[in-house]
């Protein structure tokens, strides 16, 4: 390794931001619309109540930050066009598969949907964490208030999975 320093990358103007953004807006918006479709098995899966509501009231949420990404598109002028979006897909296939052998015990199939639901609220967090900062750049406040929105709520369903774990525990 040489000692050159490093320096950030200045040369992304906001064409280039507006299609990271655009692309990784798609590849959320893809994973969204899965979690819509699936969380509501993992829901019926569930023994714990309290672990019953929170991911009825996910699926809740995630409609809403779901509009609210209709109007991300809205504002930067584009729409949604299908991107890949496996790696979240494959991380419900194998929540699904980890609660197959623990169907006999509640308890340890609840657990193991709270780590791939602590999962998932992690990876949306830092998702759009990420694009808010490249909003910010690209002078969206709107935006980036959606943005934060749906950050804020990723947030608060993490602390909620996370005090339900900690109480069946």
């Amino acid at each position: 390794m040489g000692s050159e320093p490093r320096f950030p990358i200045r040369e992304l103007g906001q064409d280039d931001l507006l299609a990271f953004f655009i692309s990784h807006l798609n590849r959320i918006y893809c994973a969204k619309s899965q979690l819509v479709e699936k969380l509501p098995e993992l829901s019926r899966q569930a023994h714990f109540l309290d672990l019953t509501q929170s991911i009825d009231e996910t699926v809740d949420v995630v409609r809403l930050q779901i509009q609210r990404m209709k109007q991300m598109y809205i504002i930067l002028d584009s729409f949604y066009h299908a991107e890949s979006c496996n790696g979240l897909i494959g991380l419900l296939d194998e929540a699904f598969q980890s609660i197959g052998p623990q169907s006999n015990k509640p308890g340890l199939r609840d657990l193991s949907i709270l780590f791939y639901m602590l999962n998932i609220e992690s990876i949306e967090m830092a998702s759009f964490k990420m694009l808010m900062l490249v909003s910010e750049k690209m002078y969206e406040p709107k935006v980036t208030q959606l943005l934060l929105e749906c950050y804020d709520e990723a947030k608060e369903d993490r602390v909620l999975l996370r005090q339900i774990a900690d109480h069946y525990i």
